[in-house]
């Protein structure tokens, strides 16, 4: 038996304002996805890792030898950039012949809940207080658009489908700022809620999320990275590489994880070490990367 409470407008710890309508314009697709989504995550990468908190815009050219360390041609490079100013993340400045790109409210927001997941969320779930998040819905059948852009807003928002038509977060968000924009609130029912006998806690997450599947993408991420020389041959020795490559393998990886509580996952769960793991290296790569950067970047303050 589950017990239900209704939710006003109350603001999560997770932030999740961020106007998407698809996971892939800010959680940034895997290595397999090709090269030129390849080329987009890795371009938030650098953007967050070296722009955000600046008042500072870059010269393409400065994008262009950066992501061209780890492979990214020139052309996937202009296409991407192109792309980023077309949905709103970044904005296009010129000076002379040159051209130089800042970053947009919008890509602020995306950027700074990229950091917010590494560096406060964090891998691990130690603090749950044994409360869902559920979203009910109906929408009409021929609403597959609207259909598609909820559901990427609830899995971006750490929701997993429960049953048809109903979606849990085991954490408090706030929905009504989760779905802004899209304006289905009024298909929506949202409650807060505790899980109770005969009911178990681990049943109802394996059947919303893929545990294993989570799982397996945390130990991918030990075998490329927790090793004596975690780098590809053709970055090896390049911080900057490095460090732009680690953060975008760990934030696909955090954004796909919808933080569920370390204390009903299995033993064995490798959160806890990939997220040891990846903060060691970015430790080590922190400093010399940025002096790499400011050698490679022609920047334009912005006033």
């Amino acid at each position: 038996m589950t017990h239900f409470s209704g939710v006003g407008n109350t603001r999560s710890p997770r932030a999740y304002a961020v106007p998407v309508t698809s996971v892939d314009v800010v959680a940034g697709p895997t290595a397999e996805s090709g090269p030129e989504p390849r080329t987009q995550s890795l371009m938030l990468t650098f953007f967050g890792a070296h722009v955000l908190g600046r008042p500072i815009a870059v010269s393409s050219g400065s994008v262009i030898a950066a992501l061209g360390r780890l492979g990214s041609t020139e052309e996937a490079v202009r296409t991407t950039l192109n792309r980023m100013v077309k949905r709103g993340l970044l904005e296009r400045r010129r000076q002379g012949r040159k051209t130089y790109f800042g970053l947009t409210p919008h890509a602020v927001q995306v950027l700074t809940d990229g950091r917010d997941r590494i560096w406060r969320t964090g891998a691990v779930n130690r603090d749950w207080d044994g409360r869902w998040t559920m979203v009910g819905f109906s929408l009409p059948e021929a609403w597959s658009r609207e259909r598609h852009d909820l559901r990427s807003r609830l899995i971006w928002a750490g929701f997993g489908p429960l049953q048809n038509g109903l979606w849990v977060a085991p954490a408090r968000v706030d929905v009504r700022e989760m779905v802004a924009g899209l304006g289905l609130e009024p298909y929506l029912r949202v409650f807060r809620a505790e899980v109770e006998t005969p009911t178990d806690v681990r049943e109802v997450l394996e059947q919303a999320f893929d545990v294993p599947a989570i799982g397996a993408r945390y130990r991918a991420f030990l075998e490329r990275w927790d090793r004596t020389d975690p780098l590809p041959a053709a970055v090896s020795g390049d911080e900057l590489a490095g460090q732009l490559l680690l953060h975008t393998d760990w934030l696909d990886l955090v954004r796909r994880d919808p933080h569920l509580p370390a204390e009903h996952l299995p033993a064995d769960w490798p959160a806890a070490q990939a997220e040891t793991v990846f903060r060691g290296l970015a430790s080590r790569w922190e400093r010399p990367a940025a002096l790499v950067a400011a050698r490679l970047l022609d920047t334009l303050t912005l006033d």
